[in-house]
């Protein structure tokens, strides 16, 4: 019953929002509010039931264990957190004349079947479904993406859905060279479940699933952003309204790689494990060392923040290349990923409230114009960047660690990239932020509602980088056991 509430939720708001009439305005607002944080009560409880009992069973195609559960959470907090930055963000344009009501209401109803989409992804037993889910969630954020009818911003969205079209057809194909296998194995039914083929993994045809798994790798791996399929990502990043890029960053680029990670389940079961290993080593070490080199380059703010989710993912992929602790530890990374990159996106869009320019160089002396929003982009800087006591550091310090005995090199050269983009950073976040304001520039902030998200999310993360709940220990734990257990 959780499952389905979790799925009802955001599809009764977003047709709730539809026939909201023009007086009505705040109901929206309050109503994209009121869905979300009830959707962080239903994560709670699904987390819980996990906790208690292993699997969650809803039906035959619907039913989350410890890793579902785990995305789940974090997808609906930051949800949360978007929610409210989004009525505070919107309220700014809506003022300057940018958009009008309609425009207001598709916001959010695209913004809940957005999140009916990622829910689905997680909560589903079936990869056919899985696959639907994750290609749902971009029909849903194109139309997001392209919000502001812009040139480039329509540019953008068609790039987004092409080359993730694309890219997840691809990796529908290898969906359905699994499934072929697991039906010459002897599996029946009108719906292959995830169980149906671990239980059935050591009969597969091996060479058929070393195949399988590339185009599961490279078609979904398109849709997280791994090089050399990220070409879609810093544009849409950098062209959608800023909460929808918070959403891309934190939270999306997570589904598709929970979905790499359960097929690698099965083909590590039935293949030597070594094979998946050097191929996600390989994407995540790349796509690390590009990110690090562009960052450093880099002129506007928005694609800035695009190209270090693209190094995250990166360092994340080879923690869960790695298995055993390094994979607790890259679960444990996705979560500090997933609540600073809004906090840096929300902060970044104050700036532009603010300067109204996402170029780097027109945005100097934040401190003086938004000092709570500059304050907290310098502290996420230096936290998403592994500068310790945050969570961050510690998770990179064990996924290298574990990896510094098998994968010398590797680790060598991603430190020497974690350096560039550090270097990167602070080279862009200190212009940004200290110096002389211009002085046609106003002080102070857009209004409350932009700054409650960015201090939940913040505080969510300041907390559990120094405390971790003993219940979000074992689910992350469990949920590392799920994903790493032929390593």
């Amino acid at each position: 019953m959780t499952i389905y509430l979790l799925l009802l939720v955001p599809l009764l708001a977003a047709a709730l929002t539809a026939f909201t009439p023009r007086t009505h305005k705040t109901h929206i607002e309050l109503g994209a509010v009121g869905a979300a944080l009830a959707e962080v009560l239903l994560a709670l409880a699904l987390a819980g039931g996990v906790l208690g009992g292993g699997v969650v069973h809803a039906s035959d195609l619907f039913e989350t264990d410890a890793l579902g559960a785990f995305v789940a959470l974090f997808v609906s907090v930051v949800g949360l957190a978007a929610a409210l930055h989004s009525v505070g963000h919107l309220r700014e344009e809506v003022r300057k004349g940018i958009i009008g009501f309609s425009r207001v209401r598709q916001y959010f109803i695209l913004f809940h079947l957005f999140f009916f989409a990622m829910f689905s992804a997680v909560t589903t037993a079936s990869p056919v479904l899985m696959w639907a889910a994750v290609e749902a969630t971009t029909l849903a954020s194109a139309f997001l993406i392209t919000f502001y009818n812009k040139p480039s911003a329509l540019e953008a969205g068609w790039k987004f859905l092409i080359v993730n079209s694309v890219g997840l057809l691809i990796g529908f194909f290898g969906t359905l060279l699994f499934l072929s296998a697991a039906a010459a194995a002897g599996a029946s039914g009108p719906f292959v479940t995830w169980a149906t083929l671990q239980s059935l993994a050591g009969t597969l045809d091996p060479a058929l699933i070393k195949v399988a798994f590339i185009f599961v790798l490279v078609g979904f791996g398109t849709k997280v952003g791994l090089v050399p399929m990220h070409t879609w990502l810093p544009d849409a990043h950098s062209k959608a309204p800023i909460p929808i890029s918070a959403l891309l960053s934190g939270v999306l680029l997570n589904i598709a790689l929970i979905g790499i990670l359960r097929f690698r389940v099965i083909a590590d079961a039935n293949i030597d494990p070594l094979f998946s290993q050097h191929l996600l080593i390989g994407f995540g070490i790349v796509s690390l060392v590009v990110a690090a080199f562009i960052i450093l380059v880099q002129k506007n703010y928005k694609r800035l923040l695009a190209y270090s989710s693209i190094e995250h993912m990166g360092i994340i992929t080879i923690g869960f290349a790695l298995g055993g602790g390094a994979a607790v530890a890259a679960l444990f990374h996705m979560l500090y990923h997933a609540l600073l990159k809004p906090v840096l996106f929300f902060s970044a869009g104050n700036f532009f409230l603010k300067y109204s320019s996402t170029k780097i160089a027109n945005v100097r002396g934040a401190l003086s114009t938004v000092p709570f929003s500059a304050i907290a982009f310098l502290a996420a800087v230096l936290a998403v960047t592994g500068a310790p006591p945050s969570g961050v550091f510690f998770t990179e310090l064990a996924i290298f660690s574990a990896g510094i005995s098998a994968y010398p090199y590797v680790v060598l050269v991603a430190l020497a990239a974690l350096f560039i983009v550090f270097a990167g950073f602070m080279k862009h976040t200190s212009a940004m932020v200290f110096g002389n304001a211009p002085a046609d520039i106003p002080k102070g902030e857009a209004n409350r509602w932009t700054l409650v998200s960015v201090a939940l999310l913040f505080l969510i993360f300041a907390v559990t980088s120094l405390y971790i709940p003993e219940a979000l220990d074992t689910l992350i734990g469990n949920a590392a056991g799920l994903i790493s257990q032929n390593i």
